[in-house]
């Protein structure tokens, strides 16, 4: 019995040793050493260009933090994706670019910190003549931390930066309203592009690709064919697709009533058939 007593006892404490063990080994600070990893080729099924992972980093559980340093060459970009529980993006060196779908380009510099907040479908990379590197901080959500789209295109990577879309637009085309009512009502040709283009299509709250979508509803509820056909062709500038405007005007026939849609779609047909 002594000698049994003696047994347990020791297995036990040899227990509660390994145990101990593996907690300090578990709590013991991790550093990866610069140049300890060889940076990877970026996947070409989700980036465009030439772009480099260095120092890949994973937190144990239960921490859910993981990313990395990548590096593109100039005119490089990644595919348009999503984050479950977003992207924190720290600019280390060159110049770049990021776009949320729907707004305009936004340059990025060294030293930016750029959100993007959860499920917001986006891209950002270097810009056409400078090198760009960032640090992409993620967190998993059920294991997951992106899910990967269609690439960006040659047209959209190439698209104006914010503001130079905005000035390059004024100077090409008269606002808005001035086409269609500035001569014969000047003045609220203005109030509608000061107030309601100016300012209203203006709040980051929404993106005009949104706002479109809750235009061209609205306008096909209230059967309004006029006004409809020019926020068709705003609508398409601000990224919405042909196909998704179809598709629009088909569900709010169910809530617009059949000779709303069937007017919408006339003119559709009209706007999207035009050069």
């Amino acid at each position: 019995m002594r000698v049994s007593a003696v047994v347990v006892t020791a297995l036990c404490l040899l227990a509660v040793e390994v145990r101990s063990q593996t907690a300090r080994e578990q709590a013991v600070i991790g550093i990866t050493r610069g140049g300890a990893q060889a940076p990877q080729a970026a996947p070409a099924d989700h980036f465009t260009g030439t772009a480099r992972v260095d120092s890949p980093f994973r937190g144990s559980a239960p921490a859910r933090v993981s990313g990395a340093r990548v590096l593109f060459s100039p005119g490089a970009r990644t595919a348009w994706h999503t984050h479950p529980l977003g992207q924190t993006l720290i600019v280390t060196a060159g110049t770049g670019r990021v776009q949320r779908w729907g707004d305009p380009v936004d340059e990025i510099r060294q030293g930016d910190v750029v959100w993007i907040p959860p499920g917001q479908k986006h891209w950002h990379g270097a810009g056409p003549n400078s090198s760009m590197t960032h640090i992409a901080i993620t967190e998993q959500l059920d294991g997951k931390t992106v899910e990967w789209m269609e690439q960006v295109s040659a047209a959209e990577y190439s698209a104006p930066l914010r503001g130079q879309a905005a000035s390059a637009g004024a100077a090409a085309r008269p606002r808005p309203s001035q086409g269609a009512i500035g001569d014969f009502a000047p003045k609220l040709a203005q109030i509608t592009d000061d107030v309601l283009y100016g300012d209203v299509w203006e709040r980051p709250e929404l993106s005009k690709r949104d706002r479109s979508l809750a235009t061209v509803a609205a306008l096909i509820a209230l059967n309004r064919p006029e006004q409809l056909r020019s926020h068709l062709r705003i609508a398409r500038q601000n990224g919405v697709t042909q196909e998704e405007l179809i598709e629009t005007i088909t569900h709010l026939a169910f809530y617009a009533g059949w000779p709303s849609a069937v007017t919408a779609i006339g003119v559709a047909k009209e706007v999207f058939g035009q050069k």
